[in-house]
């Protein structure tokens, strides 16, 4: 986990460097119009429409930790203190809302990559500020000033902040209308053909598909099968139309791989992607198993054995590295499936009209394979089938290799400038504003699930270590919070009544005053928090 070692520091220190190296090279980029939209546009439009897509990217991929980790938590507990998290959690967490945000919010991150890849990504042989060629072939070549932009501003930052501050991450407006923008994504139908493949795979599996809502009507199936019929053209005419591109090397992809090549690199690419999808689906749905229950297949054993080995380090590390390696993918793919036909010089594909054929060259097409085929599909069939997923071979090399790319701490400056985040908006942590899950049972609002049986959600969530207050808390240089002076209160109570049980009369009473004494700290550190943060948490000082 994160910590302050000598190694970790300087981790966070070369990472940050990387990442401030690389937004100056990637600015250079595109005030020299050698990136695509600031070559067809202006450099002033690239600019602003990648930081808007960062911080977009940070609020969609934040705004997925918090949706996807409030749903237990009595709502009435924050309903006023977080008015516009109570607002979005009430809509996104009805029915099956969560699912149908999920499904919009895969497709507007990977469009979002996609838009950011087109503004910041280098032409064919571009260079700046005179870098020497093989610095350019690193950095500008491979899309890694890119990635390391986008991966460590836009959403390991959000994600370490979100993983613990939830409450406060999505208490504004701005994801309100990202919630809505998600909805109306998967309102359109154009990922219906998502719940066809899960249906599949679910009735293969023999298991029943969970949901929080009634059977549809006649005209509510009649509209959703339209809709997935609707999608699965769509996914099929998309095909056609990126293939037709690729093989007439109509498509941004560098100019020196052979078209055939390129179809190729692109089933690659999609292979990859999926299998990465799919692998932290697997891995979240065994972590929940028994040792025993991790099935009998060699190779699955050992990719267990290597994920879940000492304190657990590596599935964080995997959720880390897997962060860079899929963003460094769909960079690529974007270069891969983005149209590059010049309307009124080149031959329109299958002989669209100029508006059509502006429409494709937005990206639009590929954005919609690559949710499909590379990344919803993968996610359901290793959710259906998590113990046979992990006998596969590649799983284990993947693995290794993400672990690889984790190590290097390329990404260590998430971290970093989690910190500053955290610190200019103020978050604090979950537990100051509704206690924690101990604290709201014993108030009798104990945390309940909202889709029992379910071992998932789809999306991509970082696993923040649990400890990440204590590891930051010296480049923060705070005190002990009041979550954690309260969850240590209550450990001594707990332990105090526990140790009551086998006590003798006089023992008892040792324990009873201790327990008083500790009762009346709690109520002192209520009191104090009441006047240092409003509202105040939850707390019942009876039930301690």
């Amino acid at each position: 986990m994160l910590s302050n070692s000598p190694l970790d520091l300087f981790k966070q220190f070369y990472s940050t460097c990387l990442v401030i190296f690389s937004v100056v090279i990637v600015t250079a980029l595109m005030f020299t119009e050698n990136t695509k939209v600031a070559n067809d546009a202006h450099p002033v439009v690239a600019l602003v429409v990648m930081w808007l897509g960062i911080l977009w990217m940070s609020m969609v991929e934040g705004g997925q930790c918090s949706m996807v980790g409030l749903p237990p938590i009595d709502r009435e507990l924050y309903k006023d203190s977080h008015k516009i998290t109570y607002q979005i959690c009430s809509l996104g967490h009805k029915g099956d809302n969560l699912d149908r945000y999920l499904m919009g919010r895969q497709f507007m991150v990977i469009f979002i990559n996609f838009t950011i890849s087109l503004c910041g990504s280098p032409l064919e042989g571009a260079s700046v500020l005179g870098l020497p060629q093989w610095v350019s072939d690193i950095f500008l070549g491979s899309g890694i000033a890119m990635v390391l932009t986008n991966v460590n501003i836009g959403q390991l930052t959000a994600q370490v902040n979100a993983s613990h501050c939830m409450l406060d991450y999505i208490n504004t407006h701005f994801m309100t209308f990202t919630l809505y923008c998600t909805l109306l994504i998967e309102m359109t139908g154009f990922m219906h053909v998502c719940y066809l493949i899960r249906d599949c795979f679910y009735f293969a599996a023999g298991k029943p598909i969970v949901t929080n809502e009634p059977p549809r009507s006649a005209a509510k199936a009649f509209f959703h099968w339209g809709r997935v019929l609707f999608s699965t053209v769509v996914l099929c005419f998309s095909l056609a139309v990126t293939l037709e591109a690729l093989f007439k090397g109509q498509t941004t992809m560098w100019d020196f791989i052979p078209n055939w090549a390129a179809v190729i690199i692109f089933f690659v690419l999609l292979s990859l992607v999926g299998l990465l999808e799919a692998m932290q689906i697997a891995f979240f749905a065994v972590s929940k198993f028994k040792k025993e229950d991790r099935g009998d297949h060699p190779m699955a054993r050992r990719t267990c054995n290597l994920l879940f080995k000492g304190e657990g380090r590596n599935l964080p590390g995997f959720m880390v590295g897997r962060q860079v390696t899929v963003t460094l993918i769909f960079f690529v793919a974007a270069r891969v499936t983005t149209l590059n036909i010049k309307i009124g010089e080149d031959e329109n594909i299958f002989g669209v009209s100029d508006g059509l054929q502006e429409f494709f060259n937005l990206g639009f097409l590929g954005a919609i394979i690559t949710t499909i085929l590379a990344s919803i599909s993968w996610q359901l069939v290793a959710s259906a089938f998590p113990i046979a997923f992990l006998s596969n071979p590649f799983v284990y090399i993947m693995l290794n290799v993400v672990l690889a790319i984790e190590a290097t701490g390329i990404c260590a400056a998430s971290w970093f400038f989690g910190t500053i985040h955290k610190k200019i908006a103020g978050f604090q942590l979950d537990e100051v504003y509704v206690g924690t899950a101990e604290e709201r049972e014993a108030g009798g609002k104990p945390d309940t699930s909202m889709h029992p049986g379910r071992d998932f959600s789809i999306g991509t969530v970082l696993v923040a270590p649990k400890n990440w207050e204590e590891a930051i808390k010296n480049l923060e240089s705070v005190p002990e919070t009041f979550s954690q002076r309260r969850e240590r209160i209550l450990s001594n109570i707990k332990k105090m009544k526990d140790m009551m049980a086998d006590a003798s009369e006089e023992e008892k009473g040792a324990y009873a005053a201790g327990i008083q004494a500790e009762v009346k700290y709690l109520e002192q550190l209520n009191e104090e928090e009441e006047s240092e943060a409003s509202p105040a948490p939850v707390k019942d000082i009876e039930a301690a």
